[in-house]
């Protein structure tokens, strides 16, 4: 669903109104159509902001922050590509009545003032859970907050972007060639800063046109339990990393993935260790085929595909006695083929191990379409598939639905679904677990093609 307030799609045919007019479609002498005029780019209303580097200027405009009006706009550029942390290299920040402030957390030791003015503020973010964890890092935590791209797709938006937000909503364009720049450089470009205040100068109006959006679908209160929820947002910790290594699913034996890991954590250490992004020591496709290959000395790794570059050479020692140590790993210290899991298996794996409820899996996935189609919300936020799958993989022997349809609610909120998740889909998932298992014994290849169906987005077969 595309808010009211868009502007005119562009014309489907793609046709270029400057050029011949196609054979049929106008007679001879016809003034070819104006060609439209183009969206307006957007510019920084009060001029660009000097960044705050000291103590005074820090405290100067958070006593102007303090006695602002309405939510805060906040932003945060990190050097992803560039650096092994995620941290903030600048933080920029926006109130009615304080203005703009682009902040360099680099040059505090604490920014304990910032934290104090914005106590009790609403802040604005853009796909907050990925600016949420470097600005804890340097002490900002919020009270409450509202994020764009999230009510986006509450609302139905087919894009979130910001850029497209602000063309759709606000009918001007934003610039975005400095989103992949290295924000650890010192001193940062005018134009790098001003494309990072541009950023939070649109936040204000999006947020207000988006409420007002929220309000008239009935959709705040999702909205609201959706941002409380992301309050407690911390960067996961994830098992295993390594295993997320492009390309590992080539590599097969368990004396290979040893050698991976062992790899891969010796990478790890050395990028943590210099504070550069790891695909910039050595990238992983060198990690696979060192994996697949095992070259056991200097001269045979070096001539490895993908041992090329400064990281190669100035690590080989390191990254030939890593491995060494996978060659004299013995057996039960060798990692497993597959990924430790706590939950069920991956849905392939369903119509093997347990057809009945692959079907319910089938039924479910069907079911939460339609809803998403229904309620203009994407799948995905309805309910991850990870919850799917647990509410499905073991439901209990009870199939009254006066048990049934309690026992789901309780598990999907245990498993941190928020209110209106729960209301939307607990009869959702009793009549997939119902409807899978009054139907007749299913055959292992049909469901598998439900299966694969239904995983691609289309109507599930049988």
């Amino acid at each position: 669903m595309v808010p009211a307030s868009s502007p005119t799609p562009p014309d489907p045919t793609g046709l270029d109104p400057t050029g011949p007019a196609p054979t049929g479609t106008a007679p001879t002498g016809t003034a070819p159509q104006d060609e439209p005029a183009p969206t307006p780019l957007l510019v920084l209303r009060d001029g660009l902001p000097r960044v705050i580097e000291t103590e005074a200027d820090l405290r100067a405009y958070c006593t102007d922050l303090a006695a602002g009006s309405g939510p805060v706009a906040i932003d945060a550029e990190r050097a992803s590509g560039y650096r092994y942390s995620a941290r903030a290299y600048l933080i920029q920040l926006r109130r009615e009545g304080a203005g703009t402030a682009l902040v360099d957390p680099i040059a505090f030791d604490s920014l304990a003032p910032l934290q104090e003015a914005l106590a009790g503020t609403e802040w604005i973010l853009h796909a907050a859970t990925q600016d949420l964890p470097c600005l804890a890092e340097v002490g900002l935590l919020p009270d409450s907050l509202f994020d764009t791209e999230l009510a986006g797709r509450l609302l139905g938006y087919p894009r979130v972007g910001l850029a497209t937000l602000v063309e759709t909503l606000l009918g001007q364009r934003l610039r975005k060639e400095h989103s992949a720049a290295d924000w650890s450089t010192r001193p940062l470009p005018e134009s790098w800063l001003e494309y990072a205040a541009l950023d939070v100068e649109v936040l204000l109006e999006i947020r207000q046109h988006q409420l007002e959006e929220l309000v008239a679908t009935g959709k705040e209160t999702w909205a609201r339990q959706e941002f409380d929820h992301l309050l407690g947002h911390r960067a996961p910790v994830r098992d295993e990393p390594w295993r997320r290594t492009s390309g590992t699913n080539k590599v097969r034996g368990r004396r290979a993935l040893g050698a991976l890991r062992a790899m891969w954590e010796t990478r790890d250490r050395i990028a943590r260790e210099r504070d550069v992004t790891p695909g910039r020591i050595l990238p992983d496709s060198a990690l696979i085929v060192a994996a697949q290959t095992m070259p056991a000395d200097r001269r045979t790794l070096l001539a490895t595909r993908g041992f090329h570059g400064r990281g190669a050479e100035r690590y080989a020692n390191q990254w030939v006695a890593a491995l060494d140590e996978a060659r004299e790993l013995a057996e039960d210290d060798l990692p497993s083929r597959t990924a430790r899991s706590t939950g069920p298996p991956p849905a392939r794996a369903w119509s093997d191990r347990d057809p009945v409820a692959a079907r319910r899996l089938v039924h479910a996935r069907a079911a939460m379409a339609e809803l998403s189609e229904r309620v203009s919300v994407p799948v995905e936020n309805l309910l991850t598939p990870d919850l799917l799958r647990r509410a499905l993989w073991a439901p209990p022997r009870s199939r009254h639905p006066e048990e049934l349809g309690p026992w789901v609610a309780e598990t999907l909120a245990e498993q941190g679904a928020r209110p209106w998740q729960v209301e939307l889909t607990t009869d959702v998932i009793v009549a997939a677990v119902l409807a899978g298992d009054v139907e007749p014994e299913p055959d292992p290849a049909e469901l598998e093609q439900a299966l694969d169906a239904s995983d691609a987005g289309g109507p599930p077969a049988g």
